[in-house]
C-alpha cells in the first residue's frame, strides 16, 4: 500500500471513530468539535472540548475512551487499530512532562552512576521515556506488572 492509500484507510478509520465519538458527546451533552488526522502512521482524533471530564484522574477516562475507539473499528472493520484519541491537548502536555522527567532521570544516572526508577506508567507513557533515555545514549528497561509497570534507567 503506497503512503496515500495508507493514508486514505487512517482517515477513513478516524472517520469512523469520529462519528462514534461525534454521538457520545451529544449524549453526554459536552460541547466539542473533532479533529481527524494521520500522526506517526496513525488515526489521530482530537476533540477541542473545556471539559476535562473525558480526560479524567492521570488520563484514565481518556484510555477508556480511546480502547472504545479502537473496539469500534476492530467491529467495523476486523483490524485491530493503533489510533491515537487526545481530548483538550492532554497527550501533548502529558508527553512534554515526560520528557522533562525523564531527562531529570537521565541527569541523575549521568551524576550518579545508579540506576534510577521512575514512577509507574502505562505502555504509551513508557515508550515516550524509552525513546528519550535511548536518544541519551543511556539503557532502559520495564520492570513490575500493570499497573506498576516502571521504567528502570541505567548506564550501558
Amino acid at each position: 500500500m503506497s503512503n496515500q492509500e495508507t493514508d486514505a484507510a487512517l482517515l477513513a478509520e478516524g472517520d469512523l471513530v469520529a462519528d462514534y465519538l461525534e454521538e457520545l458527546l451529544d449524549i453526554a451533552d459536552l460541547d466539542g468539535d473533532i479533529e481527524n488526522s494521520v500522526q506517526d502512521g496513525r488515526a489521530y482524533i482530537a476533540i477541542d472540548t473545556d471539559s476535562d471530564l473525558l480526560v479524567g484522574k492521570d488520563g484514565e477516562v481518556l484510555d477508556a475512551l480511546q480502547e472504545l475507539a479502537r473496539l469500534v473499528v476492530m467491529t467495523e472493520s476486523g483490524h485491530r487499530s493503533r489510533l491515537m484519541v487526545d481530548v483538550a491537548g492532554y497527550r501533548a502536555r502529558r508527553r512534554a512532562e515526560l520528557v522533562v522527567l525523564a531527562k531529570d532521570a537521565i541527569a541523575e544516572v549521568q551524576e550518579t552512576g545508579e540506576p534510577v526508577r521512575m514512577v509507574p506508567m502505562n505502555a504509551y507513557e513508557r515508550k515516550i521515556v524509552h525513546d528519550e533515555v535511548a536518544g541519551a545514549g543511556l539503557v532502559s528497561e520495564s520492570e513490575g506488572e500493570p499497573p506498576h509497570r516502571r521504567v528502570v534507567v541505567s548506564k550501558a
